[in-house]
């Protein structure tokens, strides 16, 4: 049976859907200076990440801090030490999708941390006595809020149709011959 062979009816309902979403990897530079000038760098660590999303113009906005310790020798590698340092940091998330009718004042945002701010490189700086740590992270974004859909309706409901399939065309095109490797995961 196909849907030309019954009454098809349209209605618009309000639904909270995904209305936003985006992605960003960084990479930042940070300069932490140390109490004694380090000879060489033995350790960079990141702990005690924290953040939160806020809505904020075309997009969304990441506000976090970490802690930086640096495990470094001083006085010719004689001794050691750890610098400690804390970051704030605010990373603006652009939305690659955003639906214009979604209503504003139902706007709900979340972030997830796909890569746990990491440092990838500490060196001492050109003047010797800072120590330049570069930090890599990654967020994913998304924007729920409530908005309009229009959806097929079936007057009578389904109930009647015992065992008998409805098929939805999109037009004349034959989409058997597809290729299903060009299609993109992540609309």
């Amino acid at each position: 049976m196909t849907i030309a062979d019954k009454q098809l009816q349209y209605r618009e309902i309000i639904t909270k859907a995904v209305c936003g979403k985006g992605r960003k990897f960084s990479t930042v530079t940070h300069t932490v200076t140390p109490p004694h000038v380090p000879t060489s760098i033995l350790g960079a660590w990141i702990i005690n990440h924290q953040y939160e999303a806020v809505r904020s113009g075309d997009g969304i906005e990441v506000i976090g801090t970490y802690d930086i310790n640096i495990w470094y020798s001083y006085s010719k590698n004689s001794q050691t030490d750890v610098a400690k340092e804390s970051v704030h940091y605010v990373e603006h998330i652009p939305l690659s999708y955003l639906d214009p009718k979604h209503r504003s004042s139902t706007e709900e945002v979340t972030a997830e941390c796909l890569q746990e701010p990491n440092c990838i490189e500490a060196n001492t700086s050109s003047n010797g006595t800072d120590v330049v740590v570069r930090v890599e992270r990654e967020y994913a974004v998304e924007m729920v809020a409530e908005t309009k859909v229009c959806v097929a309706v079936v007057p009578g409901g389904i109930d009647g149709l015992d065992g008998k399939e409805f098929e939805f065309g999109l037009g004349d095109g034959d989409y058997e011959d597809l290729d299903p490797d060009l299609l993109d995961d992540e609309l």
